[in-house]
C-alpha cells in the first residue's frame, strides 16, 4: 500500500479559471513520481476561512496521510495559507519548512520569503509549498530523505 496525498492549490486566478493550474500539477507529478498517490487535488481561493474548511476535510479522510498545499505563502495581502494552516494543525514541525527555505535557496533567494509551515493533524501531515511550478519537484526531492519515515512515524510505525 502506497502513501496517499492530496494537493490543494491555493490561488484566486486559479480558482476562477484565469490561469491554469500549473504548481498543482507539476506538485501531484513529482508526488507519484516520489511513490506516493495522489488521491485529491483542489483549487481553492486565497481565503483563509475556504482553505481551514478544506484542509479540515482532508483531515478528517482515513485513506489520506499527506495535506500538500501550493501558493498563498508570500507576503501578499491575500497570501493567508500558512495562517489557514494554523487554526488546524495540533502540533507545528517546523524543521520540514525550515529544510524547505533551504532547498529553495537552491533556485531562488527569495526563498527566504517563504512563510510556509508544516504541522500535524491528527495523524495527517500538512506541508505549504510556495506557488512556484518550478519550485515542485525541487520541494518534493528536498522531502524525499524526511518524509517516508514521518508518515510511518504518524501512522504508527506501519510501513507502506
Amino acid at each position: 500500500m502506497k502513501y496517499k496525498a492530496a494537493v490543494i492549490t491555493v490561488s484566486d486566478s486559479c480558482y476562477h479559471q484565469e490561469r491554469e493550474d500549473l504548481s498543482g500539477a507539476a506538485l501531484a507529478g513529482a508526488l507519484e513520481t516520489a511513490g506516493l498517490e495522489v488521491l485529491a487535488r483542489e483549487i481553492v481561493p486565497d481565503d483563509q476561512d475556504t482553505i481551514a474548511i478544506v484542509l479540515q476535510r482532508y483531515v478528517t479522510l482515513p485513506s489520506l496521510h499527506l495535506i500538500l498545499t501550493t501558493g498563498g505563502t508570500g507576503f501578499g495581502p491575500r497570501d493567508v495559507t500558512p495562517e489557514a494552516t494554523r487554526e488546524v494543525i495540533e502540533r507545528p514541525a517546523p524543521g520540514i519548512a525550515e529544510l524547505l527555505r533551504q532547498a529553495g535557496l537552491v533556485q531562488t533567494q527569495l526563498s527566504w520569503l517563504s512563510r510556509g509551515i508544516a504541522g500535524i493533524a491528527k495523524d495527517k501531515l500538512i506541508i505549504n509549498l510556495p506557488g512556484s511550478p518550478k519550485a515542485m519537484e525541487s520541494s518534493v526531492e528536498a522531502l524525499k530523505p524526511v518524509l517516508f519515515h514521518a508518515l510511518e512515524l504518524l501512522n504508527g510505525g506501519k510501513p507502506h
